[in-house]
């Protein structure tokens, strides 16, 4: 990975995200990213793929292709965890708020991924809908 790519990434965040990975670690979040709040909870890659995984279990044939590929990457994930350089975050029970309105989506169990170089901020903490 370049400095430059390396440069734009919080090390702190980097920190958090390399916890989740290697010790299963989670904690509630909110990013700034492009303007917009992003509020969940960090989990690792490998809980990220296995929910994800587990979202096309029972549905057809290709659904049932997709979840046996997202459970073969989060086995991946699991074993390439001792890397040290990190570029997605990943979380989950996630809104996300643009402006004063109701978070998107307002319900549902919600997966995010995103790239780390992309935040310009976070702080620790979920963030409620104010009709929650």
């Amino acid at each position: 990975m370049s400095d430059e790519v390396s440069a734009r990434k919080d090390s702190i965040l980097q920190f958090f995200v390399q916890a989740a990975n290697k010790h299963n670690f989670s904690l509630d979040i909110t990013l700034n990213v492009k303007g917009s709040l992003i509020s969940g909870t960090l989990v690792s890659a490998k809980e990220y793929l296995d929910e994800l995984s587990e979202s096309f279990e029972g549905g057809n044939e290709v659904a049932q292709k997709v979840s046996n590929e997202l459970s073969k990457a989060s086995e991946e994930a699991e074993s390439g965890s001792s890397l040290p350089e990190v570029s997605f975050i990943h979380m989950k029970h996630t809104k996300v708020f643009i402006g004063d309105s109701k978070s998107t989506p307002s319900t549902g169990k919600i997966l995010w991924r995103g790239k780390l170089s992309e935040v310009d901020g976070f702080f620790l903490g979920k963030i409620t809908d104010s009709s929650e």
